[in-house]
């Protein structure tokens, strides 16, 4: 690993790997700024704005900024998530000083067109019915804002209708000028690059960014609760959840491998009884996110509507069973896996490049394979196990979309786990 950081005098901070063997490089300004440093009035804002930085410069409309990337056969793309924006492309190690003269031109340039305002928000109106005409994913929109009422961290990414009908060039930029700041950036790259001159073009081209720093966004407070939406489905999508742990908490690795070994693949206990044995789910699977001062663990299950009930006691006594009785065989198992998943990372340059910005964000700097690799030995299994059994404690969060009548409702799980 040939990794490099340098912080600019603005705070703006420059991260590489790079790596003399590969033709290609992938790079990105990653900006921690997402939905949950959204106002109540500003939710999907972060996303418009996203949608928006492609739409046209002074120097290229939006048109020229796809065929330059894509012109020297490169991609270029962008994504919204709770905690940060990420602007990226990937491109022939020859074409890096472009690529990052494109991204920056979009970050500290963009016009923001009326017109093309309109359209980008029917767009994302569109966008949003798609995600709610799917219900595997909107019963995640569900479960959130149940896990964190109330709050920017529980609001969907997209926004509503109401929300993003409203905003105006004006909002736009007001957010952008809040937000994205250099101490607030990271620009990450990895595959053919050249650190020092990446860090002088990135010195000189996201000077406009400023210096200052952007406010951090409001603390997430847990909270658990329900959201039940009653719809005629052939499914019955449930999601049940318990706190989980922030990314840099002492047992956040212990979390995330209880997750995967209590359901993270086919060998794992959820999937071997709920699926295997009961044939009860085609598709069921747990899950840990850990966010900077928090996290959710839980498990999505989708079911024929007179199973509801049955999957979702039958997953909590799995969980339950696990948090007791995980053996060291499982954990090994999942262990391995995100070591793979960790080790997959630093031979893909995109994957590298996102890699380096998280670990940078979140600790600083990027962490050391030697580091990483530790990190996965050290757990043990008492930790898995301790881990698994402190979540569970939580309140629970319940969030189902169909024919909701036979599946458990909050108070139920929590007694069911002996809770209530």
């Amino acid at each position: 690993m040939s990794v490099r950081l340098t912080t600019l005098p603005s705070g703006l901070r420059v991260v590489t790997d790079a790596s003399g063997d590969l033709r290609t490089a992938s790079l990105g300004v990653f900006v921690a700024a997402g939905s949950r440093h959204e106002s109540e009035g500003e939710n999907g804002l972060s996303h418009l704005l996203e949608h928006m930085a492609f739409k046209g410069t002074r120097r290229r409309n939006a048109r020229a900024i796809a065929e330059t990337i894509e012109n020297v056969g490169g991609d270029l793309n962008a994504e919204t998530g709770v905690e940060q924006t990420a602007y990226f492309a990937r491109v022939l190690g020859e074409d890096v000083d472009l690529a990052l003269d494109v991204i920056a031109d979009i970050l500290t340039d963009s016009q923001f067109d009326p017109h093309e305002l309109e359209r980008e928000k029917n767009v994302i109106l569109q966008e949003i019915g798609s995600v709610e005409d799917a219900p595997d994913d909107f019963v995640f929109d569900l479960f959130t804002g149940a896990a964190w009422p109330r709050q920017p961290i529980g609001r969907p990414i997209l926004g509503t209708r109401e929300s993003v009908g409203g905003f105006d060039r004006g909002a736009i930029a007001a957010y952008l000028r809040r937000h994205y700041r250099a101490g607030a950036a990271i620009v990450a790259a990895a595959g053919a690059v050249d650190h020092d001159r990446v860090v002088a073009r990135a010195q000189s081209l996201l000077a406009p960014l400023g210096a200052a720093t952007a406010d951090p966004p409001r603390a997430a407070a847990y909270c658990g609760g329900e959201s039940i939406v009653k719809k005629r489905l052939e499914q019955t999508h449930i999601v049940v959840g318990f706190e989980g742990r922030a990314i840099d908490a002492a047992d956040h690795d212990a979390a995330h491998v209880f997750a995967a070994a209590a359901g993270g693949g086919m060998s794992s206990r959820l999937f071997q009884e709920v699926r295997e044995k009961r044939g009860l789910a085609y598709s069921i699977y747990s899950f840990h996110w850990g966010f900077s001062d928090c996290g959710l663990f839980g498990f999505y299950a989708g079911s024929a509507p007179k199973d509801a009930g049955e999957v979702t006691r039958a997953a909590l006594d799995c969980l339950a069973e696990a948090a007791e009785k995980l053996d060291v065989t499982e954990i090994d198992r999942a262990k391995a896996q995100f070591k793979v998943s960790t080790l997959a990372a630093l031979e893909s340059p995109s994957a590298r490049a996102q890699q380096l910005a998280r670990q940078t964000f979140v600790y600083g700097a990027p962490l050391s394979l030697d580091a990483m690799l530790g990190r996965i030995a050290s757990i043990g299994v008492d930790d898995v196990r301790q881990a698994g059994a402190a979540m569970l404690r939580s309140p629970p969060t319940v969030a189902a979309i169909g024919g909701v009548g036979r599946a458990l409702d909050a108070a139920a799980v929590a007694r069911r786990l002996g809770g209530g």
